[in-house]
């Protein structure tokens, strides 16, 4: 529908990875440009249901908030709080953006996707393969872990799915002397297929902002944060005393389907190579 209302040429189609169909979405428009089948890419995702639908939907499966509020690493929360909304991006090559004279607003440097497979359960995310989606993504991209100095987490706000998170970040993050996390889904509920690209926006004005954004109603938080490696801001703070803005966006659907994205800032002054199997050759860019 979008392509037809824009005009556009090429293909087009949609997918279905769950909550984490958007960031897919960005995978496979990165894929398509890394191939040469096209030049510009928009990518996301959008969630417009009736309301009546994801509410009696999840209420079903007892992950909807009975006190209509998505509380994110607390320790009180109590689940889901459907949202609505679209998020999509342009995805170009970084040489033809610079070539042109884009505004790149972020450079994508990886994305790593895997799926659980026969595991705990439908509804049961698995720390396992969160776990190599996540080191598959800094493998593609040629960055360690411990460079990454904001996490936006898909954090529902439900204590199996927030607590399997952390588990998995604090695995892959160890070396990390601190690192800072957030949630979108604090601020706007949960957009389900659209939250991975508009959890991707959000990092994207933290870079044009330099700041780094908080996630409200986090407090007091869960026991699993209470060592502090792991910071929740309940205020916005500078993102500075750092040589390169780094950010890493986390995803996981029903079904077991995990992506994790890796993006910085654009700095014109500064040569960035990836390297890796995913992108050999050339780097993405949000425009």
């Amino acid at each position: 529908l979008a392509a037809k209302a824009l005009g556009l040429g090429g293909r087009s189609y949609c997918l279905d990875a769950a909550c984490a169909s958007s960031l897919y979405a960005v995978k496979i428009a990165c894929d398509r440009l890394q191939s040469g089948q096209a030049d510009v890419m928009l990518a996301g995702g959008v969630n417009c249901s009736d309301p009546l639908f994801p509410s009696v939907g999840f209420s079903g499966i007892h992950a909807i908030s009975p006190t209509g509020k998505c509380r994110p690493f607390s320790r009180g929360a109590d689940g889901i709080l459907p949202g609505q909304g679209a998020a999509v991006v342009a995805l170009r090559r970084l040489s033809d953006a610079s070539s042109r004279g884009d505004r790149i607003l972020g450079v994508i440097r990886g994305i790593g996707l895997s799926n659980d497979g026969r595991s705990g359960g439908f509804f049961a995310p698995s720390v396992r393969h969160q776990i190599r989606c996540m080191r598959e993504a800094y493998a593609h991209a040629g960055i360690e872990p411990e460079e990454i100095s904001y996490l936006e987490c898909h954090a529902t706000g439900t204590r199996v799915g927030d607590s399997a998170e952390i588990a998995a970040v604090r695995e892959v993050f160890g070396g990390a002397q601190k690192l800072t996390a957030g949630a979108l889904k604090a601020n706007i509920g949960h957009l389900v297929t659209a939250s991975g690209a508009a959890a991707l926006v959000r990092v994207l004005g933290s870079f044009r902002e330099q700041a780094l954004p908080p996630t409200p109603g986090a407090y007091p938080l869960m026991d699993e944060l209470d060592d502090g490696r792991i910071r929740i801001l309940s205020n916005r703070e500078p993102w500075d005393g750092v040589a390169h803005r780094r950010a890493a966006i986390n995803g996981f659907g029903f079904g077991g389907n995990n992506a994790h994205l890796v993006v910085e800032e654009w700095r014109a002054d500064q040569t960035m190579v990836a390297v890796g199997t995913t992108f050999p050759t050339t780097e993405f860019v949000v425009v």
